[in-house]
């Protein structure tokens, strides 16, 4: 028989595919690790005021919900917190924050953060992002060569710190 003249579950919703999860090890900083825990928080409650609607749109948002805490709940158990006072303090590092200079003088700051925590809009950069792996091990007054779409830019170390553990 024909799928056209068989009736569809009304209360049927497909399913989603899972977020994937990164290959690389989940370094956090404890910022991070603060962030996950509350995006965890966030979809629970979620979930539970969605868990009393019967409407399909709300089975949706359940199925999206659901999802999205399998994916966080597994960030956080593969959460490695990094201790900053175990962090070089003469070169960057995961937790860093490092100032530089490109060569047309235009000074910026960058933090080196876990994959979940970088946003580059306000110079938070992910661990393995290639930014942050060309600064990776540099010490003040060393030049890296940022390697971009736009080409290449050198960019000399000012300084480095950590924040307070």
């Amino acid at each position: 028989m024909s799928r056209a003249f068989v009736k569809e579950n009304e209360d049927q919703v497909p399913e989603l595919p899972e977020r994937p999860q990164s290959p690389h090890p989940n370094f956090v900083t404890p910022r991070g690790l603060a962030l996950l825990k509350q995006q965890l928080a966030e979809l629970e409650d979620s979930k539970h005021r969605h868990q009393t609607e019967r409407d399909l749109l709300d089975k949706e948002a359940l199925q999206v919900i659901e999802r999205d805490l399998r994916y966080v709940q597994e960030r956080l158990t593969r959460a490695i917190p990094v201790d900053y006072d175990q962090q070089p303090k003469d070169q960057v590092d995961f937790g860093a924050i490092v100032e530089t200079e490109d060569e047309n003088g235009k000074k910026r700051k960058f933090e080196i953060v876990g994959e979940d925590e970088a946003d580059p809009t306000v110079g938070k950069l992910s661990w393995v992002s290639p930014l942050a792996l060309a600064l990776k091990d540099a010490k003040t007054g060393d030049s890296v060569i940022w390697k971009r779409p736009a080409g290449d830019l050198e960019l000399e170390i000012l300084s480095i710190r950590y924040p307070a553990g």
